[in-house]
């Protein structure tokens, strides 16, 4: 009589072959798995334990992370002494960052001369100086103010 229970191939072969009054025999036919070919040793095989992978290494999860935007201030405006805008951008994010700042030249009317759009590049949680000459804004001695976008848009 043959029980079924859930075993593996193995221990399924040996207990059907003990019950029907077959003994184990000690060839290499009688053995589970690949036979060795005419010629070949049947001798036993060792198996070596392998190694642990080394797990790779992933990028940071900052570095997948888009940056936050900075923010820009107006510190000087365009003037005939000094015909260069001056912005402070800050960083607010945990590694460098390039970041991309608006200024609008106008005249005392209100009427935007110009637009210059400039990348600086700030360092993690610091603050860069951006200045940008405004030759090509048109003639200096027009420009009655400046007006920075807030937002310094973060590129990359």
């Amino acid at each position: 009589m043959i029980k079924r229970v859930h075993m593996t191939a193995g221990v399924v072969l040996a207990a059907v072959m003990v019950s029907s009054g077959c003994g184990a025999t000690t060839s290499d036919e009688a053995k589970p798995g690949p036979q060795p070919a005419s010629g070949e040793s049947g001798g036993k095989q060792s198996s070596r334990p392998t190694a642990p992978s080394t797990p790779t290494a992933s990028p940071s999860v900052a570095a997948a992370r888009p940056l936050k935007d900075g923010t820009a201030v107006l510190t000087h405006c365009a003037d005939a002494d000094d015909p260069y805008a001056t912005v402070a951008v800050r960083n607010p994010n945990g590694r460098q960052g390039l970041f991309a700042v608006r200024i609008s030249y106008k005249t005392a009317n209100g009427f935007t001369m110009a637009e210059t759009y400039d990348q600086v590049s700030v360092p993690a949680k610091s603050k860069a100086e951006l200045r940008v000459a405004v030759a090509s804004a048109g003639p200096v001695d027009e420009i009655a103010r400046c007006e920075v976008n807030p937002r310094a848009t973060a590129v990359r």
